[in-house]
Parts: C-alpha cells; structure tokens; sequence
C-alpha cells in the first residue's frame, strides 16, 4: 500500500463518515455505514459474543487497523455502558492523522457529543505508549506493519479491519493469520467484515474454528474465527 495515496472524507449510508482513497477505489469503512458496520462486526459478533463467553475479568483486544479510531471509541463506549474493563491495542502501519480524525462525526452521528474528547485523547495520545482512558478502558497504539506482530497468547479478542484482500492482499494469507492465531488465547475469537473464499479457507489452514455469520447492512456474510487450541 502505497503512503500517500489522495484522500477524501466522505458520509457513508448511516450518515457517519470516512477516508475515501479513490486511486484504488477503498474506504476505511462500508459505503453502507461505517458505524452500523463496527457495531455488528466488532461490537455484536465480537465484543458481546466474548463477553458472554469469556471468563477473563479484563478483556484483552487487538485491532488491526486502527484508522479512523472508530471501533477503539465504539468499544470504549460499550466497555462504560457495561462496566467491563478493557485493555485495548490498535495497530496501524500509516496512523490518520490528528486533522483527518477531527473530521470524523462519530461522536455527533452516535449521539454521544460529550464524549467527542475522549475520541479526540484517542487520537492525540502519543504512540507505543499504553494510556489510561477511563477506569474501564486503556489504549494503546503500535505503529507497526501487521507482519511484524509477534504477540503471543495475549488476547481474547482480535478486530481484524484490514483493507480488504482486492487491494491488499498480502494482509489476508496463511502468514498473516498465524500471527493472529498465534497472537490470542485459548478460545479467544478473531473477527472480520470479510466472508472471501480464500480468507476463510487461510483461516481454517491455521486451525481455526471459523464461522460464517449474517453481514452487516450491505453485506452478506462476515466470518467469526475461534481458537480452540494452542
């Protein structure tokens, strides 16, 4: 993936917006609504299914792909609504930076506009340094290519929010799901807007238990990945 590729915001179909990169046609979120897509995604099919699942007193999450911040601040707003503490980790390989993400209306679109400062602490604190937003939530954030992730056993829960696999798609392979496989504990669960083929047949190659689940708005299937065993 190219650095710096031409960037627009744009207002998806639930009026929340997102980075548009026309020179290859992608978006940081779904055209049909970037907030409907992370709360059935990451929050429904992830966030609640651990949490109903799970044990652990604190939940351990890695996202890849950091972006736009919008699944970090939705999952901080859930770790408040329920009182569930959470150690969050977003990797980003080319962070957005402060102005970009200060154009993003998630806090105004989710009726949460008290709250547009701590959207903005997620943004403004510093990288690869862990920060305590809330009594419920830490946050920190690696600037690192989803290859060179050596995590081992550290998580309950993975977001993989990658670019999808038309245009990157080394992000997607047995090599990189290893690493998430890898990267979780036992029963932990990885994930993903994506229901390709190919995705889910890499995902099975590692070991996983995959599961093909309802979309969101405008999409089909997504896939939810369980790892059984070490």
């Amino acid at each position: 993936m190219k650095k710096n590729l031409k960037r627009e915001i744009i207002t998806t179909g639930d009026g929340s917006s997102t980075i548009h990169l026309p020179d290859i046609n992608e978006q940081y979120h779904s055209r049909h609504g970037a907030i409907n897509e992370a709360k059935h995604v990451f929050i429904k099919e992830g966030f609640d299914h651990v949490l109903n699942t799970s044990s652990s007193e604190t939940l351990d999450i890695l996202e890849i792909g950091f972006g736009t911040g919008l699944n970090a601040f939705i999952t901080f707003l859930e770790a408040e609504k329920v009182k569930q503490k959470v150690n969050y980790v977003g990797v980003e390989a080319y962070p957005v930076s402060l102005e970009e993400a200060q154009l993003m209306n998630y806090p105004e679109t989710l009726q949460v506009a008290e709250q547009k400062k701590i959207f903005d602490v997620l943004h403004q604190n510093e990288w690869e340094t862990s920060q305590i937003i809330s009594n419920n939530f830490s946050c920190t954030k690696r600037q690192q290519f989803f290859s060179e992730i050596e995590d081992v056993s550290s998580f309950n829960l993975i977001y993989f929010d990658a670019f999808g696999a038309r245009v990157q798609p080394e992000l997607w392979t047995v090599r990189i799901f290893q690493k998430m496989y890898k990267a979780l504990k036992i029963n932990g669960v990885l994930v993903t807007y994506s229901a390709k083929g190919s995705v889910r047949r890499a995902m099975k190659e590692v070991g996983f238990d995959v599961e093909r689940l309802p979309g969101p708005p405008g999409k089909r299937e997504m896939l939810r990945a369980t790892k059984l065993v070490n």
